[in-house]
């Protein structure tokens, strides 16, 4: 099943329906950064890419997050700790009997944010399995924390909810491995950096799940959710597809955190929606 998107308009309200992102990969294509820290801190714009996605999420209403961490997931647990303090100004006041912080600033975030250990090896099937005691509710909302896009995730809820499907993944258009050279016939040659792949879809991420995918899960350490979990829903006609032509780019390769961070400091971020 496809269906293109519309854009939902109107005021936002908290949705408590958990969006899990998945934190734990190694990022090995990205080693230049990934050697210190986890994939999902590597900044743009000053900020961890996980942070773009939450903001994402939350423009749109989900604020309940559950992180299944893995590779140095300290640091995103000390991200999380520390937050308060690292967003804004504070005064340490060490004169009291029992020290006082003051923050200056407030933080305007209103996410919860639950994280969970879910091993060092396993693949991302065996890390969705492991958070499935922190669904409660009989939807949930699942991502990577590696990719942004400017997809109206209440018509993606929407669609799911219609289809009646166990599982929506969201189809995008990848952009081409290289920029193209434009020359006319009259006029100058120009440059167009990656141009997006008009009659091809791949899978985006930005998925939406019904609980009882997990039926289809088991607990192998090395089960992949995209070659084992979804070929299995699909099998049975439970896998719908909402096309976004929209705006879509992952973070694979430092080229493309440098896009990514020319396109913040440029204000061309298709994906800062809030």
């Amino acid at each position: 099943m496809v269906k293109k998107q519309k854009s939902t308009k109107g005021s936002v309200k908290k949705i408590d329906i958990p969006v899990v992102i998945l934190c734990g990969g190694r990022g090995t294509r990205l080693k230049e950064e990934t050697e210190i820290i986890p994939k999902p801190l590597v900044k743009i714009g000053g900020y961890p890419v996980l942070w773009h996605i939450m903001k994402i999420y939350r423009a749109y209403g989900f604020y309940n997050f559950i992180l299944p961490i893995g590779y140095k997931g300290e640091k995103i647990k000390e991200y999380f700790l520390n937050y308060a303090s690292l967003q804004s100004d504070f005064t340490v006041d060490f004169t009291r009997r029992h020290r006082h912080i003051a923050y200056h600033a407030p933080v305007h975030e209103d996410w919860k944010v639950t994280i969970v250990d879910t091993g060092l090896t396993a693949d991302t099937g065996a890390r969705i399995k492991r958070i499935e005691p922190y669904i409660k509710h009989k939807t949930f909302l699942l991502t990577y924390g590696d990719g942004v896009a400017n997809v109206d995730l209440r018509t993606v809820l929407d669609f799911h909810t219609k289809n009646n499907t166990i599982a929506t993944i969201t189809g995008v258009h990848p952009p081409a491995r290289f920029g193209e050279v434009m020359f006319p016939h009259k006029g100058p040659v120009t440059f167009k950096e990656k141009p997006r792949v008009a009659d091809t879809y791949i899978n985006g991420g930005f998925f939406v799940l019904k609980k009882t995918i997990f039926k289809f899960f088991n607990d192998d350490e090395k089960l992949s959710f995209e070659k084992d979990v979804l070929p299995r829903v699909a099998g049975v006609n439970q896998l719908s597809v909402f096309k976004h032509d929209g705006y879509w780019q992952c973070m694979d390769t430092l080229r493309d955190v440098e896009f990514l961070n020319e396109e913040w400091s440029s204000s061309r971020a298709q994906w800062k929606i809030w």
